[in-house]
């Protein structure tokens, strides 16, 4: 009961010590509506309006959540009380819609990748220094509990030294799984062939170099390897696409320690992250699931030994006895652990709220707006970036080296690289 009331009124002094910062959304398609799923833990964050291309998506935005709207892109910049943009528009418009931002000296927080360009991505974070505002970028999962849980019992030293990272996500066959039919809340489509189209490279890998590189530091060399497996991957677009549906990469660190991060969209799911230390292993079943349950195991003969056999690795609960996983650690939580708690939307009907009930335990609970939210706390604050100019554009480089392996696969050292960031800021160990 006492560490509950201590974690309420740490969550509580960090709301109410935060003054506020009014935000516009720029792109109002089916990720936004995923922004949305926890909008009533971010009380600090004042949504001044709303900006899509698609006039019909932007009035059915407005219609649910009674968002104000702009007649245009230039109309939004105008508004003198607007502090940030958030750009959530495709891939290949970021650029533009980040730079025309940043030069009317509003902060901007980007959907990644933050450009398809390197060059394009110093822009930004030159135009951003010379305007004296800040640019920061998705995702997000990096400020979330398991993660925090991973690099606490790594910081203690509870694995030994880090040495090998293996870093799954295989988001599972796309030509199956029929998301042509799926519609967000309001009611925007799953944006299939811009999905297969930029590619899940692209899409997805930032996933897990925001925290490996938040862990380990900087690469320093990349091998990697991508290529497009399948031929149809849905009836919106015919045949191969020319973008690579899977890819792996390679990380090799300065420390000596090294990480392989797979994606694809042709294996079944599979987004497990796991640290493997000279001692012991840390593990989190997904980077998508906030409060995923971390487990640690401590390495010793006997449980090591016991792996060989095929009956304790078949069942789980066996293995257990043997040490085999490790044991489930208590979370280390943060300011916005309560996000994704419970239900936070703005409208849900009974259906919705146990549809979402069963979401967040068995599939996913996400807080994309808790990046939104950091960058709001450090600006007041007046606190250094957190997420680095320098580090995101290293992880832009690593995903542009990734996406753009090709079939005969690269062996490059980036260009880019970064100050090691330290502990995650906020993290509250109940």
């Amino acid at each position: 009961m006492c560490k509950n009331i201590t974690l309420k009124l740490f969550q509580t002094y960090f709301v109410e010590s935060t003054k506020g910062m009014n935000i516009a959304f720029v792109g109002c398609g089916f990720v936004f509506d995923i922004y949305m799923k926890t909008i009533r833990a971010h009380p600090e964050l004042q949504i001044a309006g709303v900006f899509d291309v698609k006039s019909e998506r932007m009035r059915k935005v407005s219609d649910y959540y009674g968002f104000r709207t702009y007649d245009s892109y230039e109309a939004l910049l105008d508004d003198t009380d607007i502090d940030a943009v958030v750009n959530l528009t495709n891939i290949g418009s970021h650029f533009e819609v980040s730079k025309k931002a940043l030069m009317r000296g509003k902060h901007v927080y980007s959907e990644k990748p933050l450009t398809t360009d390197l060059a394009q991505s110093r822009e930004l974070f030159e135009l951003a220094a010379a305007h004296g505002v800040r640019l920061y970028a998705a995702p997000s999962n990096i400020f979330s509990d398991s993660v925090r849980t991973i690099f606490d019992a790594v910081e203690k030293g509870r694995i030994g030294s880090p040495r090998l990272i293996y870093a799954e996500l295989d988001d599972n066959p796309i030509h199956l799984m029929e998301f042509e039919k799926v519609r967000s809340a309001t009611d925007a489509p799953w944006p299939v062939v811009e999905e297969i189209n930029e590619g899940c490279t692209f899409e997805h890998v930032g996933y897990h170099l925001v925290w490996i590189c938040g862990l380990l530091g900087p690469a320093v060399s990349v091998t990697a390897f991508s290529s497009e497996l399948l031929p149809a991957k849905s009836p919106l677009v015919a045949g191969f696409s020319g973008t690579p549906d899977y890819s792996v990469a390679n990380l090799s660190f300065a420390n000596g320690a090294a990480a392989r991060i797979t994606c694809s969209v042709v294996a079944p799911r599979d987004h497990r992250m796991r640290v493997i230390g000279d001692a012991g292993e840390v593990s989190a079943d997904s980077y998508r699931h906030y409060q995923s349950p971390v487990y640690l195991e401590r390495f010793s003969k006997r449980s090591l030994s016991a792996r060989k056999l095929h009956t304790l690795r078949a069942h789980p609960l066996l293995g257990k006895l043997f040490g085999i996983g490790g044991k489930r650690q208590k979370l280390v939580k943060n300011w916005k652990s309560a996000a994704v708690e419970k239900d936070q939307q703005m409208r849900s009907s009974l259906r919705q709220r146990l549809i979402e009930f069963v979401r967040r335990r068995e599939v996913y609970a996400q807080d994309k707006l808790v990046g939104v939210a950091e960058m709001a706390r450090e600006i007041e604050a007046d606190e250094k970036q957190f997420l680095s100019p320098d580090f995101l554009l290293h992880l832009n480089e690593l995903t542009l080296l990734i996406q753009g392996a090709g079939p005969d696969g690269v062996a490059v050292k980036p260009t880019t690289s970064f100050e090691p960031i330290g502990s995650i800021p906020g993290s509250i160990r109940l």
